[in-house]
C-alpha cells in the first residue's frame, strides 16, 4: 500500500494512484488516458463500475474525468482558450442528453472571503445566465431557435446563512425545477504538482468540505433527485503533503500536519484565471 494513501484527496485519479500497482487493475475500475499535445493537457478517465471498485478507491460509482494542464496558471490567453475548449468537450461527454434543450442550474459553492475557497462564486459571477430573459422574451431575444435555460446560485457558507448548501439548493430546485445541476467547488489534492493545475469533472456530485475534513450534506442525484455534475480544481494541499514531496516519503511524526492546509502565495490571481477558464468551458459546453 502506498504510504500516501491515507492523505486526503478529492481527486479520483490520485485515489487510483494511491492503491498500489498490483491493485490498480481492479475489477470494475476502468482507466482511460489520452494526451492533447497542442494544449499540453493530459486527460484521464476513471470509470468506477462496481461497489468493490468504489470501496477500494473510496469514491462513489460513476465517471471521473481529470484534465491536467501544467501551465493553467500561466497568463497566456490563447492557452486558456485551448483548455476551455477541451473542458467544454469533456463536460458535454458527461452531461446527460447534451443535445436536448434543458434547464440547467449552476451552483458556485465556497466562501467568497476565503480566496482559496472562492472558486465556485467566481465562476458563477461570470456565467452566461439566460433563464430570466428566455422566460420573459423567448429564445428570439438571442436570435436562436434552440438553447439551454441557464440559471446560477451562490448559496454561501453555513456560518453566514445558518443553512446547509444542500438545503438552499433543494429549495431552489423545488421552485425552478432544473433538469441538471452543475456544481463548482474548490478541492484538496494529494500532490503539489496538481495544485491549481487540474480540473476534475464527475457525474457523482459532491460532498462540500470533505477535502479539508469538514463534511457537509451531500449534493448528489440521490439527495436532489436530479442529475448532478461536479467540477472542481484543487486549490489546497495539506502541510504533510508538502513535507512528503520534499523528503520523498510521508514522515510518520508529522501526521498532525494533516489538519493544516496550504495554498500558493499568488492564489488570488490564479483563482481569477482558473475561474475564467471554467466559466468559458461551461458556457461553451452549453451552447448548441
Amino acid at each position: 500500500m502506498n504510504s500516501w494513501s491515507n492523505v486526503r484527496t478529492d481527486l479520483a485519479l490520485e485515489a487510483r494512484e494511491g492503491i498500489g500497482e498490483k491493485e490498480s487493475e481492479l475489477h470494475g475500475v476502468i482507466v482511460e488516458e489520452e494526451y492533447e499535445e497542442k494544449a499540453d493537457v493530459h486527460i484521464t478517465r476513471v470509470l468506477i463500475e462496481t461497489k468493490n471498485g468504489a470501496k477500494a478507491l473510496g469514491k462513489p460509482m460513476g465517471t471521473y474525468v481529470t484534465l491536467e494542464a501544467p501551465a493553467m496558471t500561466e497568463p497566456e490567453e490563447d492557452y486558456h482558450q485551448e483548455i476551455s475548449d477541451i473542458l467544454a468537450a469533456q463536460i458535454r461527454d458527461v452531461l446527460p442528453d447534451p443535445d436536448k434543450e434543458q434547464s440547467i442550474l449552476v451552483v458556485g459553492l465556497g466562501n467568497r472571503e476565503v480566496t482559496a475557497d472562492s472558486l465556485g462564486p467566481n465562476v458563477a459571477d461570470n456565467l452566461f445566465v439566460n433563464r430570466h430573459i428566455v422566460k420573459e422574451y423567448g429564445k428570439v431575444a438571442y436570435n436562436r431557435s434552440k438553447m439551454h435555460l441557464v440559471s446560477s446560485l451562490v448559496p454561501g457558507v453555513m456560518a453566514k446563512t445558518g443553512m446547509e448548501s444542500a438545503e438552499i439548493i433543494k429549495g431552489v430546485i423545488k421552485e425552478t425545477k432544473p433538469d441538471v445541476v452543475i456544481v463548482i467547488d474548490a478541492l484538496a489534492a494529494r500532490s503539489t504538482k496538481r495544485l491549481n493545475r487540474t480540473i476534475q469533472i464527475t457525474n457523482t456530485g459532491i460532498h462540500p468540505g470533505s477535502g479539508v475534513g469538514n463534511h457537509r450534506n451531500a449534493i448528489t442525484q440521490e439527495t436532489l433527485n436530479v442529475p448532478v455534475l461536479a467540477l472542481g480544481v484543487p486549490t489546497v494541499v495539506d502541510a504533510a503533503t508538502i513535507v512528503g514531496d520534499a523528503m520523498g516519503e510521508r514522515p510518520a511524526t508529522l501526521t498532525e500536519l494533516n489538519n493544516m492546509y496550504v495554498t500558493t502565495k499568488d492564489v488570488d490571481q490564479q483563482i481569477q484565471q482558473i475561474s475564467h477558464i471554467l466559466c468559458d468551458g461551461i458556457n461553451k459546453a452549453l451552447i448548441f
